[in-house]
């Protein structure tokens, strides 16, 4: 279904301190020849960008010079025409602009699946990142194409734990622990090919929204896990479980040993990758405490993937889709302080006006590699379908599409427990 909101991002950039003030501008002057590699303005501008990211080609000019009506009239033309032949899937964190245009909403596995129940459609458009179209491209069928609307739109921290280094540290790891069986279990925010790699290697995949059942599937069948990339969800998830945090190394893939000692690693229980998203690294319990001095009835709900700190101070934490649930379900004048990325934060509180809803970081930054997909972006691969041309396709190879499958696999077949984390 079709849903028009209100951009209120973009109209709060204008009006709000930010984080940069180029997340006014247009992302394909990001897509310029002789820009640096960079993930763009936003909370991942300082994160170090690997050497083999996708460039995205430049936007023809029509389209940066289009109006955002002519672009939002550009796109409703092109879905007619298309109609039953593209299936167009929203990112919660998606900016308004894109997301009135989707006909699903959700989080990056809710919409893999959504998919999957539009098998009619020829293109799958995954207006979020890469690692999400990957994930589309996976559970999509063969005859179906899956369309990154802006090539460039990758993710900071899925791109913090890549093969050669995962399987590196796995040797280090094999060779000390011997015959003890270690379980990979990765987020579902990492590549297809770390999806391949604990598929092979008896391991699962989680989302925020099963981590904890994920690692009791686990701990059933190996002494220890190595969890990656998040670091802060997989701390967050076993401390919550009872495993202490010196049992919780930090395994840094630049040093020998992941920057442990040999003993460290033979107490550990879950290794967690340095891996971290940089929209909640950004929250504090400082925020939480401004926050509380004044709405005093305010319930504070985070992001697992927020520092362990900001975990614990919180009154609640969950998944995207756990937020969205819990607004919902709240009596009418709640006070919500939300620790997540702020374009669902600000849809939230443009949807629910009954209450008073607003982000724990007063500082406008969104995800940078989310905003990168701009309706320019979005308007020219459905304009190009309906030529007959499909641009920006995402295929994942069969080599890594068969043992990642298993590795999802894995994952549906884990029922999360009733038990509050």
């Amino acid at each position: 279904m079709t849903t028009s909101i209100t951009p209120s991002v973009n109209l709060a950039l204008q009006n709000t301190q930010s984080c940069n003030s180029e997340l006014q501008q247009g992302p394909w002057l990001l897509d310029l020849p002789e820009m640096p590699d960079t993930y763009g303005p936003g909370a991942s501008q300082s994160d170090l960008i690997p050497a083999q990211t996708p460039r995205q080609q430049v936007l023809p000019e029509r389209y940066q010079r289009a109006s955002d009506e002519e672009l939002h009239e550009k796109i409703r033309a092109a879905k007619a025409t298309l109609g039953d032949r593209v299936v167009i899937l929203g990112h919660f964190y998606q900016r308004d602009e894109v997301i009135q245009h989707a006909d699903f909403v959700g989080d990056s596995f809710q919409l893999a699946r959504a998919a999957k129940t539009k098998p009619q459609a020829e293109a799958i458009v995954f207006c979020g990142v890469h690692f999400m179209a990957e994930t589309a491209d996976l559970l999509s069928t063969a005859e179906q194409s899956v369309i990154l609307p802006n090539l460039a739109a990758g993710c900071s921290m899925a791109d913090m734990a890549d093969l050669d280094s995962v399987e590196d540290c796995w040797e280090q790891l094999t060779a000390i622990y011997g015959d003890e069986t270690i379980i990979p279990v990765t987020y579902m925010n990492s590549s297809a090919a770390l999806k391949g790699f604990v598929g092979e290697h008896g391991g699962i995949v989680c989302t925020s929204s099963n981590a904890r059942a994920v690692l009791e599937w686990a701990f059933e069948r190996g002494q220890r896990v190595l969890f990656f990339p998040d670091q802060h969800l997989g701390r967050n998830t076993a401390k919550a479980m009872g495993i202490s945090l010196d049992q919780m190394p930090l395994w840094n893939p630049n040093k020998p040993l992941g920057g442990n000692t040999v003993a460290e690693l033979e107490n550990a229980k879950v290794l967690l990758w340095h891996g971290f998203c940089s929209v909640h690294k950004r929250f504090s319990v400082a925020q939480i405490d401004k926050a509380r001095a004044e709405f005093p009835d305010v319930h504070v709900i985070v992001h697992p993937e927020s520092p362990m700190a900001v975990v614990d101070a919180a009154d609640s934490s969950g998944s995207t889709d756990f937020i969205v649930k819990a607004i919902q379900a709240a009596p009418a004048g709640s006070t919500f302080a939300i620790g997540t990325e702020i374009n669902l934060v600000q849809r939230l509180a443009a949807q629910y006006p009954q209450h008073t809803i607003f982000c724990l970081d007063p500082v406008i930054c969104p995800c940078s590699t989310m905003y990168r997909i701009h309706p320019g972006y979005l308007a020219w691969v459905l304009e190009e379908l309906v030529a007959g041309n499909v641009i920006n396709q995402i295929s994942v190879s069969q080599a890594v599409a068969s043992p990642a499958r298993v590795a999802l696999e894995r994952m549906l077949s884990v029922v999360p427990s009733t038990k509050k984390a």
